[in-house]
């Protein structure tokens, strides 16, 4: 018996999840950077700043920065191992999302499916990539997650909590907490079907509010705002075309298995029109049986829905947060076709099939970085140029030197140099020289030479298409700055990540 307590799916799956995510070792992305350098100030005594001085609140993640500075000063103060901690803390996360992905479909009496959706879950490319890119994804996604299960556990005061630390952990848990409040306040005004309310208490109120006017009142005093600078940097810093948004989305919601890699690109318009019924057709039955649970249902698509509208640069981790409970919605779906049918093997083999192409999504030997088995998409070759560009400064960087870059999370960490961001999400300054004219553009983003001229940093870094037709082509920044190294680089389509350095004496 205890031994069958140990093979539960409850206990199995969060297992194999977390052991999972050790497998590839950390492949960290240039953001996650950001949050430790945060955290390394904080436990330096410079302060929770990312530049020591400017109080600029520049990471959208301040719960996710304060867990890996209270671990830090656990495990070596500002010397500490953050991308370490940062892959274990997040595969903590992702084994607790696994376990309540389980106990949803236990909860909602669909036992199997929440069983399936949590072992896909598991070894999911969407979840892998980003637990081990050191990115704050797991942390929100598993707090949305609880929050969710406790509110289908007709448990106010724990869902609520789980509610308040997700929106310190990510703005964007706005789009799960907003259905969960009107279906709250829509159970404290009505009667259930049992003739029982579920009144609005003040201990609910306070650990929902709470946290959120701590934070505010610190933040304030901080940094004058509690909003990320890095929302309205983000807004205007990239061109994107209207439906750039949109068009992402909908190829994410019709390949969430990674389906294309193996059926081709014709899956996206069959995926497009399969999964959102069989979703709809999965949650119905259970709508009808508990209506409070639209919350659960509606998630994905005000997810959608918002960022389809709101159009930003859809980072690939931006991806991930609506997929657990997509995937659940889906195994639903097949588990009613397949109850219908009274075919129990249509259930098991769409789910072999979606664990198959979630498995093609991996390789087990990377062509850069780390050659353990990764997600393909685990994609890190940026960073590791940022970090030889690193290497190839840091012998001749002086207190004080300003060093500007469009990416600044792994120079800013490994030189530790004071940072122009010329994105703007921690230099708020930068986000005046923007947008530029449709011209300056060969992709997404450009660096304004104006920005540059005008800062005069001591050093530029960047890939040379951000530069090709902005600062390339202006003289005053030729006769200002000379090109000190060039690395190989062909991302984004560029002619390397070019060195600067500003000529003594210039003007």
């Amino acid at each position: 018996m205890r031994w069958q307590r140990w093979l539960q799916p409850l206990v199995l799956i969060p297992l194999l999840a977390f052991a999972i995510r050790l497998i590839p070792g950390p492949r960290l992305i240039d953001d996650a950077y950001i949050t430790f350098r945060y955290a390394r100030n904080l436990l330096a005594g410079l302060g929770p700043f990312y530049n020591p001085g400017e109080p600029v609140l520049g990471t959208t993640t301040p719960l996710y920065a304060l867990i890996l500075a209270a671990l830090g000063l656990l495990t070596g103060g500002s010397a500490a191992p953050f991308p370490l901690l940062a892959t274990v803390v997040n595969a903590v996360a992702d084994a607790l999302t696994c376990a309540l992905l389980v106990g949803l479909g236990r909860q909602l009496g669909k036992s199997r499916a929440g069983i399936a959706s949590a072992l896909v879950w598991a070894i999911a490319p969407w979840s892998v990539t980003f637990a081990i890119g050191g990115m704050e994804t797991s942390v929100f996604i598993a707090l949305g997650s609880a929050t969710f299960y406790f509110h289908s556990k007709r448990r106010p005061i724990s869902a609520a909590l789980c509610a308040s630390l997700a929106l310190l952990t990510r703005p964007d848990a706005l789009l799960l907490l907003i259905p969960l409040a009107v279906e709250r306040l829509r159970r404290a005004c009505r009667p259930g079907r049992t003739g029982a309310r579920l009144p609005i208490t003040v201990p609910e109120l306070l650990v929902l509010v709470g946290p959120l006017v701590a934070w505010g009142a610190l933040s304030i005093a901080l940094y004058g705002t509690p909003i990320p600078h890095s929302l309205a940097a983000k807004a205007v810093a990239y061109s994107l075309p209207r439906e750039a948004g949109l068009v992402r989305l909908a190829q994410h919601y019709a390949t969430p298995f990674l389906e294309s890699q193996i059926l081709g690109p014709w899956w996206i318009a069959v995926g497009l029109l399969v999964y959102p019924a069989l979703y709809f057709l999965g949650w119905l039955p259970i709508l009808r049986r508990d209506p409070s649970s639209w919350p659960l249902v509606v998630f994905p698509w005000v997810y959608f829905l918002a960022y389809a509208i709101a159009n930003p640069l859809l980072f690939r981790w931006y991806l991930s947060p609506p997929l657990p409970i997509y995937f659940l919605g889906i195994a639903f779906g097949v588990d009613r076709l397949a109850t219908d049918l009274r075919r129990p093997a249509v259930f098991y083999a769409c789910f072999g099939l979606a664990v198959a192409s979630t498995l093609a999504g991996w390789t087990l030997r990377p062509d850069h970085g780390p050659r353990n088995p990764a997600p393909q998409m685990a994609y890190v070759q940026l960073e590791l140029q940022y970090r030889q560009a690193a290497e190839r400064l840091r012998g001749e960087l002086p207190p004080g030197t300003v060093l500007a870059a469009a990416d600044v999370g792994t120079l800013g960490y490994e030189t530790g140099a004071r940072m122009l961001d010329t994105v703007g999400l921690v230099s708020p300054a930068s986000s005046d020289y923007y947008p530029l004219p449709a011209d300056k553009y060969v992709i997404n983003y450009a660096i304004p030479s104006q920005l540059i001229l005008d800062r005069n940093p001591d050093y530029v870094v960047f890939l040379e298409v951000y530069g090709r037709n902005t600062l390339l082509r202006d003289a005053v920044f030729g006769r200002r700055y000379e090109l000190i190294d060039t690395l190989p680089s062909d991302i984004y389509g560029s002619r390397g990540m070019l060195i600067y350095k500003r000529r003594c004496c210039a003007f």
